[in-house]
């Protein structure tokens, strides 16, 4: 590859050869994204250095404007949004802040916060901003040993709680109780609750009564700096315990204006009339951060139901203009609209194709999506923005890898600018994003943001080299001011990540000709098999991922075995389709079972595979059909959909030995 070429970047230091024997891997360019000016940070905003600065500005210059909407339920359905503004938004938050204070938590205390997105939440959030407290999120779908890990681990000593999750919370009792010592509901508090509360000699309020006792004394909002701590974000953890990351009022702040800068670089930029629909969790940084830069521009955030099979009729009702999906969500949506082409008859099938065909080849040649196929906007495609309110122009997709062919298709047929990022809680969400427009971005994650430098580290024992002229790869690294500021109590675990200032994400990646990054493996995840080949099971599983028949699928092999064996999700429509034309009959999970399904669905990979050009030992050999999607109530997968792969090896252990004991 001809570095010149790679048009979205500007190089800002040389390569680095390795260093001596047992030394530094060798380095690649340290690079920053050519829009924007090229700068390492923002420019500074008068008054704007902390996160509760973002919140009051808004406040400031737009105190009517709509800012946290909920739908209104009466006689049991749901209606219109109803909405707070800024401004009562504002004076409830210093209630809040004000109660939070008269139960002894100031400046630098631990603030726990607890359930499902929704106003208070976010109240919650502003309150610990004001007040400097340290706010510490936990996924409402966390359970009561993982609740209590974070509780202990962060020494909290309030709570916010979603009503339904007190039962939860209270399960990580007494041992939480060392620290904690007010709970506080989103709603109301029931009596056993209560009494259980009080006889572990604590105090819970429900919402009302901790909004009065926030009106009884007031508060001084202390001084806060760039480099205090706002929030220490648990990572949900793959392996071992949750590590709690400590982001800094700078590293949220910085991330904001970077987004902000790429919106105006690409045309787009957020203005106070922007809707978006919060349902991805707000304990994950890339909703947090997206939520905070809609504050920052006065606009709105409505709040789903917390129910995925109401999360279109919320949309509908919404009529969000930007959307932010993980990609099984994404997949979802396109499964569904794959469905609905099948069954809406012939003529509506070759009408569809045709039109996706004719855009797809005019986007592919350069053409911008709203310029592409006008007439087919309007007579087909317009039905597919309506399914997403009808007013979504920008869809973000991140948290893991979304499939190419999906990503392809969503651009041509959504009417919005399809973006997929690529960043970490350690680096405060995105680090990279794809441009709008741009076809050839497809299957990467886009050049860096503005203000954060990236560089290649080789990998020598996975035969990375990050100084190869043709394909540069290697360990992502990133430096700048959206980095955490370490691993809370755990500072042997920060020098592992953190040498020299940049930090080491663990994640391989390629640039490509135009300085686009791609990422291609996991460079913890790899193993030996028993005859010494290396198997980097991440770059399988996404290759793998790739087939039609597959939705989801964990590989595995160890070094007593000299073969994979892997476990398959598989796609629903597509093994229902192939049972129906080779006469297998039953329910699906009955088909999962039948070995005709597995030696078709391994087939499958192995011809994908073979497409791949992967080596032998990189083949699957054998495999089971689950047709229960990986979730978290087996404790399989994270919050964010990432595998847990002890946790698997560990539900499936029973099957894997089986299938290796099948082939000797």
């Amino acid at each position: 590859m001809v570095t010149g070429s790679m048009k979205h970047l500007v190089q800002v230091e040389p390569a680095r050869e390795a260093a001596a024997e047992g030394g530094a891997p060798s380095a690649g360019p340290t690079y920053r994204c050519a829009a924007g000016g090229n700068a390492a940070s923002p420019p500074a905003v008068p008054g704007l250095e902390c996160c509760w600065d973002i919140f009051r500005l808004s406040v400031e210059k737009c105190p009517d404007n709509k800012m946290l909407g909920r739908r209104e339920i009466v006689h049991g359905k749901a209606g219109s949004y109803t909405w707070l503004t800024y401004k009562q938004v504002y004076d409830t938050v210093l209630d809040v802040g004000s109660a939070i204070r008269s139960c002894g938590v100031g400046k630098g205390g631990r603030c726990g916060i607890y359930g499902a997105n929704s106003p208070e939440w976010v109240i919650s959030m502003q309150a610990c901003n004001a007040h400097g407290i340290y706010c510490v999120p936990l996924y409402d779908t966390l359970g009561a040993g993982a609740v209590e890990f974070v509780l202990c681990h962060a020494e909290v000593q309030i709570a916010f709680v979603e009503e339904k999750k007190i039962g939860e919370m209270l399960k990580t009792f007494p041992n939480a109780t060392k620290y904690l010592k007010t709970l506080v509901s989103f709603g109301k508090v029931d009596p056993g609750h209560k009494e259980k509360v009080e006889q572990n000699g604590l105090s819970i309020y429900s919402w009302e009564e901790f909004l009065q006792l926030g009106g009884k004394e007031k508060f001084e909002l202390p001084p806060k700096e760039k480099d205090d701590i706002c929030t220490i974000m648990y990572t949900s953890g793959t392996t071992g315990d949750p590590k709690g990351v400590l982001i800094s009022n700078k590293s949220i702040v910085t991330i904001v204006s970077a987004v902000d800068e790429f919106l105006n670089n690409s045309n787009e930029q957020l203005n106070m009339d922007d809707v978006y629909i919060s349902y991805l969790p707000l304990a994950h940084i890339f909703d947090r951060v997206i939520e905070e830069v809609f504050i920052r521009h006065g606009a709105s955030i409505g709040f789903w139901r917390g129910d995925v099979k109401l999360l279109v009729e919320d949309i509908g009702e919404l009529k969000p203009t930007v959307f932010c999906a993980v990609p099984r969500v994404l997949d979802r949506i396109y499964g569904g609209l794959q469905d609905k082409i099948t069954a809406g008859g012939f003529l509506k099938k070759t009408l569809f194709n045709v039109a996706y065909k004719y855009k797809q080849g005019n986007m592919l040649k350069g053409n911008k999506h709203e310029e592409a196929a006008a007439m087919f906007d309007r007579l087909v495609f317009t039905k597919v923005k309506r399914g997403l309110g009808g007013r979504v122009r920008l869809i973000l997709s991140g948290a893991a890898p979304l499939s190419r062919h999906v990503e392809e298709y969503l651009r041509v047929v959504t009417c919005s600018h399809v973006l997929q990022g690529y960043g970490l809680t350690e680096t405060c969400a995105g680090s990279f994003v794809s441009l709008p427009n741009n076809m050839s971005m497809l299957g990467t994650v886009g050049p860096p943001v503005p203000y954060v430098e990236v560089r290649l580290e080789s990998v020598p024992e996975m035969g990375y080299d990050a100084l190869s002229s043709e394909t540069p790869r290697g360990e992502i690294c990133i430096r700048g001011d959206t980095l955490f500021s370490g691993y809370y109590k755990r500072e042997d675990l920060t020098k592992e990540v953190l040498v020299d200032g940049w930090f080491h994400t663990g994640d391989i990646g390629e640039w490509q000709s135009d300085g686009s990054m791609k990422i291609i493996d996991r460079k913890k995840n790899i193993f030996k098999l028993s005859q010494g080949e290396y198997v980097a099971v991440e770059n399988l599983e996404n290759i793998f991922g790739q087939t039609p028949a597959v939705d989801s699928i964990w590989v595995y092999g160890n070094s007593f075995e000299s073969s994979l064996v892997a476990v398959v999700n598989p796609n629903t429509q597509a093994l229902e389709r192939w049972a129906e034309s080779n006469g297998v009959t039953g329910e699906f999970a009955t088909i999962c079972e039948d070995p005709r399904a597995r030696e078709f669905i391994l087939g499958e990979l192995t011809k994908m595979g073979k497409e791949k050009k992967l080596k032998g030992f990189e083949l699957i050999r054998a495999v089971h059909l689950d047709p229960a999607p990986f979730d978290m109530e087996r404790d399989l997968i994270t919050p964010t959909y990432k595998k847990k792969r002890p946790q698997l090896l560990k539900h499936y252990q029973t099957i894997i030995d089986g299938m290796y004991n099948s082939m000797k």
